[in-house]
């Protein structure tokens, strides 16, 4: 019988590395892992006389390399059945879905579940969605129609994180695949991991030191990682065509050409991979598709639902939608509304027909400097004056506006539990805040606000990072949505446009209310450019307007 590979789930590996510094993060950990057995890396099948177990399959790669997998067959009807492939998760296992795995045979489908090569009992190197990725997959469908009872024109492919990347791309290259399931996916790891130049630290250090303590990674990976930190311009060019080859976004057209059905859910706070890109490929698919947006961060949504912690809304969807797509079965789920929306911080869900939202309008509000330290406004009119005015910030120190708690925020924002930040204690020196008039009635945004800025850069190093906030009468902000931008080139002294688009979100402000827009120049999720303090300005002109825009119903 195979050994079980496991160190411990992707969440506590998460939680833990955000709380431990990167030099000391593998020290810390490995023990950590040994301690904390992961339940979702353990063999969990309880018999039935529903479906059959087979846990002790390996499946040939083209190139000599042996993956690990289960397999379970109904016992109910000589088939053939449809057949889901589950594909694991990063750092994880082919036990990943075994709760699932059951329900889904149980209801009468041939489930087969592998570890991808570099993870689990499987050989091989850590190929991060890449081409033999793809080919392992191929090979997979090649044993499980060739292996057991199963309808070959009726194949599903479905996986979270790393998963639902290998299961889109693999579904643009092999079109026996007709229908996905890929919960809290990725389109563009570009933009996900170094998007506007900014590389992602915490959720960076989490992929590649879990590769390093749970699986056996290409070096490469590593390789690539810490030049993309550490700015190496130079390398850029070779890493982003590395990176766009393992994007689901470059195989749009292949997915409409095959025609796949294509599932997705997407969490709010997932700061690993932003919905950004992945609500660009949404929008470029033109079959049938379905995207569920929810609050939390990256699997929380999916992983704890799964488990029986919360709201299983997910994977009740990824039922439905094999079932319409794989069974013909007439469930509903193909007369909703394909895009449907969880409000932030309610609970509450809305359907819309098409992102983006084709409801909503956009309202413009231009930047207003500050003046004597109180805040800047957010007016309905462009700036105008008979001179241009400068407000000033440093990187000396961070400030109160924050995306929170790495990890621990997004997700309790799950549980309706917001990121909060006072507005009047954003230190001026470092930060700068924009507030609107009192809201006369709630603003509803859905979408994707975007930020022109004006500024000029003191240094040759610079970043920033805007954050949208609901504040109340007390000046008490909730965090609505941010996003980064890093000048890893600047030239000093030089006047730039920044244009960013903060990362899309669903959330009402009440009346009475604020909207406010604050900067400064760090965040813990992100690597800064440079330790040298540096200062950017903000210009405020009649030519050359700062403005802010949101889609609004």
């Amino acid at each position: 019988m195979k050994a079980t590979m496991f160190r411990g789930s992707a969440l506590a590996l998460a939680i833990s590395i955000s709380c431990v510094p990167a030099a000391q993060a593998d020290s810390v950990l490995d023990p950590t892992f040994k301690m904390l057995a992961g339940i979702l890396n353990q063999p969990n099948f309880t018999p039935s006389d529903q479906y059959s177990i087979n846990d002790d399959i390996w499946i040939t790669a083209d190139d000599g390399v042996t993956l690990s997998a289960n397999l379970l067959v109904p016992t109910a009807g000589e088939g053939p059945f449809p057949a889901i492939i589950f594909i694991n998760s990063w750092a994880l296992n082919e036990y990943e879905y075994t709760i699932e795995a059951q329900k889904f045979a149980a209801q009468g489908y041939v489930v087969l579940s592998y570890s991808t090569r570099g993870f689990g009992a499987s050989e091989g190197l850590i190929d991060t969605a890449g081409p033999k990725d793809m080919a392992d997959l191929s090979k997979v469908i090649d044993w499980l129609i060739e292996n057991a009872p199963v309808d070959p024109t009726r194949i599903g492919s479905a996986g979270i994180s790393y998963g639902s990347g290998i299961s889109l791309i693999g579904a643009a290259q092999d079109d026996r695949i007709r229908a996905v399931a890929a919960m809290s996916t990725w389109g563009s790891l570009v933009e996900s991991l170094y998007g506007n130049a900014t590389p992602s630290l915490i959720w960076g250090e989490v992929l590649n030191l879990s590769s390093q303590l749970m699986g056996r990674p290409d070096p490469i990976i590593d390789e690539y990682y810490n030049a993309m930190l550490h700015q190496e311009l130079d390398r850029l060019p070779e890493i982003i065509s590395w990176a766009n080859a393992r994007s689901p976004l470059t195989y749009v057209d292949q997915l409409n050409e095959n025609g796949t059905a294509v599932y997705i859910s997407k969490n709010w706070g997932d700061d690993m991979f932003h919905a950004n890109s992945v609500l660009d490929l949404f929008s470029r698919l033109n079959g049938e598709k379905y995207i569920d947006l929810a609050s939390g961060t990256h699997a929380t949504t999916e992983v704890m639902g799964m488990m029986g912690l919360g709201s299983n809304r997910i994977f009740n969807n990824v039922h439905r939608w094999f079932d319409h797509h794989l069974k013909g079965v007439s469930n509903g789920i193909e007369a909703e509304k394909p895009v449907q929306m969880e409000v932030k911080l309610t609970g509450r869900v809305e359907g819309f027909s098409q992102f983006p939202v084709a409801e909503a309008h956009t309202r413009q509000w231009y930047l207003h400097p500050r003046e004597f330290l109180a805040a800047g406004e957010l007016e309905a009119s462009p700036f105008q004056s008979w001179w241009s005015q400068t407000n000033r910030i440093d990187s000396l120190l961070d400030t109160v506006a924050s995306t929170g708690i790495p990890i621990l925020s997004q997700t309790a924002e799950q549980f309706n539990l917001p990121t909060l930040a006072s507005m009047p204690l954003i230190l001026s020196g470092q930060g700068i805040w924009f507030e609107t008039n009192r809201l006369d009635d709630p603003l509803k945004i859905r979408g994707e606000a975007n930020l022109k800025l004006q500024v000029e850069p003191q240094y040759k190093k610079a970043q920033l990072v805007a954050y949208l906030y609901d504040m109340d009468g007390w000046g008490m902000g909730k965090l609505i949505t941010h996003a980064p931008v890093t000048l890893p080139a600047a030239e000093a002294g030089k006047a730039v446009t920044l244009d960013l688009n903060l990362v899309t979100t669903a959330y009402d402000v009440p009346a009475g209310h604020k909207l406010v827009l604050a900067v400064d120049t760090q965040d813990l999720l992100y690597a800064e450019p440079t330790l040298y303090p540096y200062a950017v300005e903000f210009k405020f002109t009649n030519k050359k307007q700062s403005v802010l825009t949101v889609p609004v119903l």
